[in-house]
């Protein structure tokens, strides 16, 4: 800039020269004047311009001595900022830098000076005096320095001792409250105030008429909770939660939204939480919160309580009384935010197994069988849940699952979730729930070979890609499959007669090394279920000529006859006498059956309890007396007679063994297919606190009501159920419940 300045300076001389030779000495000296003027103002420019960038305090009204501030810039380079221009904004940074410091530091010093006066003063007798000493500190604990120098020790008794001062004014119980929520900001205040015995005041003044010391109380416990653990069985121990529950009727949706995550973190993993709150009509309360609110942020915290509620039971059937499935149902079709949505979800999943008997829930149905379409692994995970627990033991959803094209839906999940055990499994056992048992369950089944589902299916049969869970729920979906007579052909072509076949051994072979003790698998599931799932589906498989050909080559005939034997269990007796039934009808099958030598043993199953197992057995007996002399074939009449006729009306009835149909000539007694696979909720992994778990399935001619552990037993002879008391085998233990914080 001097090197312009002097530039200029020459040039003008030069001018003045020239111009004093031809007008005289007083133009010289008018224009040397000019020129002393533009030099001393264009360096007035250049410190006024830096000062303008750096302190730009300094000046006033734009201007400084007398200059104006409108003189361009004489610096231009390329159209890049100048290095005035660069420094301007860091030196301001610097220089708001050190202020802070110096403020920071002052405001520390004079609070630290100024409290034991302000102590004094807030334990005044006059109440007046004591308010305003509490609205002081509760101003100077809204600073950072400020209120580091307030969390001491002695200010929070202080303010203990004032705040419980029967003569402390509405003022001062405002002011106390503020300071608390403000020193629970920092975890030095937080730790004082628990060490300080501060809780049971909190909780206390969550009774207090003043919105704003309970707003600052309530607000000041959640900080707490956040972030000290052993917050949590204080605030238990001085009756927190009860009040909690009690101010629920509010309508302050920001004050809910910080109440019901205090309950929610107060109720996660504690039972006792969960009944108080069932006691004190919480989950009516979150309900109706639920249904009148549309803050985001309330929705979110009021289902994320409830997803913690559902999972009790007894708070489950207080939830459905209050038309809890409905309320939830309408927060899917317009969902304020992708967790609400997941939230909804969960809770209708963990509702889902008790809410089997509800009607008029076509909608939702529809509803989730579009929700299967979506990206979101939770989202997918709860509603094909929801599918798999509403359709159990219910027709009436199993129909509307049908005729809203759920079985495409499902297929394609079980397509996509190949390697995501948590959606292959409800889904798998949602299929086998609408492939049985109501009146478009044959609909369902070629629905199934209609989508090219039997492959994915039967491809599931895999012990070293899937669990077991999952493969013994596909056993019972082929089952069901195959009662169709056009899917047992292509049953045949996908292999699923082999990949039994190799299950079958197996679990023999496991059982065999397990013996007497029977091992859990995979946390609930034995290994006799799957043999008796494996011999129940090739029992309705065998129905076919061709798929008992594979069966007799595949060398299988032995294993069924030994699983007469014991110790074989009832149901897998009742699999390997019906499957060995339908094998009789080939000659050569049959031929292999008498080879095995088990005419004793069929004839002293004659005499078995269960019906089924001894209907079975007189239809193999009458098969094998086909081509036998005929004083053993009336020998044999006269025994299966004896023993099948102990209920002759039951038997007419139900399987029409009318007088005369037991003679010469076989005619199979058991009329009619058996019985499918019944319907089998998934265990409730679906009701968890948080994410999923995996399904329970019996796969013996048992029914499990929608519940968790009730057990119905249906009689193959008789068709009728008849409650009896659940054995160890029929009722593994279940899973425990675990906590999930999504």
């Amino acid at each position: 800039m001097e090197y312009e300045s002097y530039q200029m300076s020459n040039s003008m001389n030069g001018y003045s020269h020239r111009t004093h030779s031809r007008n005289g000495g007083m133009d010289e000296y008018m224009m040397q004047e000019h020129i002393d003027s533009m030099n001393a103002q264009l360096s007035s420019t250049r410190a006024q311009r830096i000062r303008a960038a750096i302190f730009p305090e300094t000046l006033e009204d734009g201007t400084s001595d007398g200059l104006s501030l409108s003189m361009p810039s004489t610096q231009f380079v390329n159209g890049q900022p100048t290095a005035v221009q660069k420094l301007s904004e860091p030196s301001q940074l610097l220089k708001n830098a050190v202020i802070d410091i110096i403020n920071y530091k002052e405001d520390a010093e004079i609070t630290e000076k100024a409290l034991p006066e302000l102590i004094r003063l807030l334990n005044d007798d006059d109440p007046i005096v004591a308010g305003q000493a509490a609205l002081i500190l509760h101003t100077l604990a809204k600073k950072e320095a400020s209120r580091l120098a307030l969390s001491t020790p002695q200010m929070i008794q202080a303010l203990i001792q004032a705040i419980s001062n029967p003569r402390a004014n509405d003022e001062t119980r405002r002011g106390i409250a503020g300071v608390l929520y403000c020193l629970s900001q920092q975890k030095q205040g937080l730790l004082l105030m628990f060490k300080g015995g501060v809780i049971p005041l909190l909780v206390r003044l969550l009774d207090s008429s003043i919105e704003s010391v309970v707003n600052y109380s309530l607000s000041t416990l959640h900080n707490l909770l956040l972030h000290i653990e052993q917050a949590k069985l204080e605030i238990l121990r001085c009756g927190g939660c009860q009040k909690m529950v009690g101010l629920l009727n509010s309508t302050n949706p920001k004050f809910l939204a910080i109440l019901t995550d205090c309950l929610h973190m107060l109720a996660f993993n504690n039972e006792e939480v969960k009944i108080i709150i069932e006691s004190s009509n919480g989950p009516q309360q979150l309900l109706r919160i639920l249904e009148l609110t549309d803050y985001e942020k309330l929705l979110w915290t009021t289902t994320r309580l409830l997803r913690v509620l559902s999972v009790s039971p007894s708070i489950k059937l207080v939830m459905i009384s209050k038309n809890s499935v409905h309320i939830l149902e309408k927060q899917l079709y317009d969902p304020k935010s992708l967790r609400v949505q997941q939230n909804c979800l969960q809770i209708l999943r963990n509702l889902s197994d008790q809410a089997v008997k509800l009607e008029n829930l076509d909608s939702l149905i529809q509803l989730l069988i579009e929700l299967l379409q979506t990206n979101d692994l939770i989202t997918v995970s709860c509603s094909v849940g929801i599918i798999s627990n509403l359709t159990c033991n219910n027709q009436y959803n199993k129909m509307a699952v049908v005729q809203s094209n759920g079985v495409n839906a499902l297929i394609n999940t079980v397509i996509q979730g190949h390697d995501k055990e948590e959606i292959l499994e409800p889904a798998i056992c949602a299929l086998r729930h609408i492939t049985s048992r109501h009146s478009h369950a044959s609909e369902a089944q070629d629905a199934v070979r209609h989508v090219n589902g039997l492959l994915p299916i039967v491809d599931l049969l895999n012990p070293s890609l899937y669990s077991w869970p999952i493969i013994k729920s596909t056993i019972s979906l082929i089952r069901n499959l195959a009662l169709s007579p056009n899917n047992l052909s292509v049953l045949r072509e996908t292999g699923s007669i082999q990949k039994l076949a190799q299950l079958l051994v197996r679990s023999h072979q496991e059982l065999q090394r397990q013996q007497p003790n029977i091992e859990l698998i995979d946390n609930y599931i034995r290994m006799d279920d799957i043999l008796e799932a494996c011999v129940s589906a090739l029992h309705i498989i065998a129905k076919d000529q061709q798929n008992r050909i594979i069966i007799r080559d595949l060398d299988c005939i032995p294993l069924f006859v030994r699983l007469l034997y014991p110790p074989s269990n009832v149901a897998i007796q009742r699999a390997a006498a019906g499957v060995l039934c339908e094998l009789v009808n080939d000659r050569l099958c049959a031929d292999i059956i008498e080879q095995q030598n088990c005419t004793q043993k069929l004839t002293e199953l004659l005499k078995s309890n269960d019906e089924g197992v001894a209907t079975y057995a007189a239809a193999i007996l009458f098969r094998l007396s086909d081509d036998k002399p005929y004083d053993m074939k009336n020998r044999l009449s006269q025994d299966v007679t004896t023993a099948l006729y102990r209920d002759e009306h039951l038997m007419t009835n139900h399987y029409g063994l009318a007088n005369g149909s037991v003679g010469g000539s076989y005619s199979n007694p058991y009329r009619g297919t058996p019985p499918p696979i019944h319907d089998v909720p998934t265990m409730n992994y679906y009701a968890s606190e948080g994410a999923g778990g995996s399904g329970l399935g019996s796969l013996m001619d048992n029914q499990v009501l929608v519940g968790d552990r009730d057990m119905m037993q249906a009689s193959p002879r008789s068709g009728t159920h008849r409650q009896t008391p659940p054995s160890s085998h029929n009722n593994p233990q279940m899973a425990a419940w675990f906590d999930t914080d999504l």
